[in-house]
């Protein structure tokens, strides 16, 4: 089980490992969106996204002679980049297994940090129970991507940060919006805000045609997206809502948003020209719905956690050709 005790001991072990990422702000976003816009910048973080804290949580959290042997997990790249950097630090093994198109540059990446990676073809094979399989075959800990209380507990730093960054900016009452895919960094956020800043609600965010977490919440039981592939957002994919992470973001989130994949990819050209900061499609859904979802957002702060900036250069150089100033 995760709650704010776990978090506050992944946060001692991040301590010195793990960046406290800045809460950006611009006059230009904030005047598209109707009121101010605060990014958590989560893609300034190590390997590029959030998912260092949950990979370090995790990987640091297992008893040494276990983890001697090895970790794996499954990913379509920042979870994979966040335990292949945590488990390298740590002097272990690390095989991720990624699906075949995964953007090149995360592949890469999780190679270039000693990972060993295995791809599958996500539309015809299962990447849990070849996982499993592996696991069991190798003597290996598997790190699931949300569905870990360490992982939960890890990301869940994030919202001790943005508890005391609103507060240093005078924010007491604001919508927290997160990307969400499997729910562990919305659940996470949701755990450490209601206990360090209960006037912040987090509602998570998705690309149309993948927002299970959406419907789950409306309908208060997990719900399953009709396809396992299709958007250009990922990083933030998935079938459906974890079963740890759904009774907790269904009990302390909002209503879900849902924004489209040319809404995720003009917030990438935005987030470039107005913050200087470099967001893939799936790190940008929640400054997207941030910016085009005002009539649904409440209060006059909006906070909104850009989670990655994986994105490959072909990728964002079309993005600032077709949405550029």
């Amino acid at each position: 089980m995760t709650d704010i005790a776990r978090i506050e001991a992944a946060s001692f072990r991040l301590a010195g490992h793990a960046l406290r990422t800045p809460l950006l702000n611009s006059p230009f976003l904030d005047d598209i969106a109707g009121r101010r816009v605060w990014v958590k910048a989560e893609c300034l973080q190590l390997t590029g996204s959030f998912k260092f804290r949950g990979g370090w949580s995790a990987v640091s959290a297992i008893d040494p002679a276990v983890r001697a042997a090895g970790v794996l997990a499954f990913s379509s790249g920042n979870h994979a980049q966040g335990v292949a950097l945590a488990a390298q630090r740590h002097g272990v093994p690390a095989v991720i297994i990624m699906p075949s198109d995964a953007p090149r540059v995360k592949i890469d990446n999780t190679r270039a940090l000693g990972a060993e990676v295995i791809l599958y073809d996500r539309d015809r094979e299962n990447r849990e129970a070849i996982g499993a399989a592996i696991a069991a075959e190798r003597g290996l800990t598997l790190i699931r991507p949300y569905d870990d209380p360490e992982v939960i507990a890890g990301q869940g730093t994030c919202g001790l940060e943005i508890a005391e960054q609103a507060t240093e900016h005078g924010i007491r009452q604001a919508d927290v919006l997160v990307c969400c895919g499997g729910g562990g960094l919305t659940a996470g956020i949701a755990l450490a805000l209601e206990s360090r800043s209960p006037g912040l609600r987090v509602r998570p965010c998705e690309p149309f045609g993948f927002d299970d977490t959406a419907r789950s919440l409306a309908s208060g039981a997990r719900q399953q997206n009709e396809r396992s592939s299709g958007s250009i957002c990922d990083a933030i994919v998935t079938p459906t809502p974890g079963e740890l992470t759904f009774p907790i973001n269904n009990r302390l989130c909002g209503p879900g948003l849902v924004v489209t994949d040319t809404e995720a990819l003009k917030t990438v050209a935005l987030a470039y020209n107005r913050l200087k900061i470099v967001l893939e499609p799936g790190g940008a859904v929640a400054l997207a719905a941030a910016l085009f979802r005002p009539n649904v957002i409440e209060g006059d702060d909006v906070i909104a956690v850009a989670t990655g900036g994986n994105i490959d250069t072909g990728q964002f150089q079309a993005a600032l050709i077709r949405f550029g100033d």
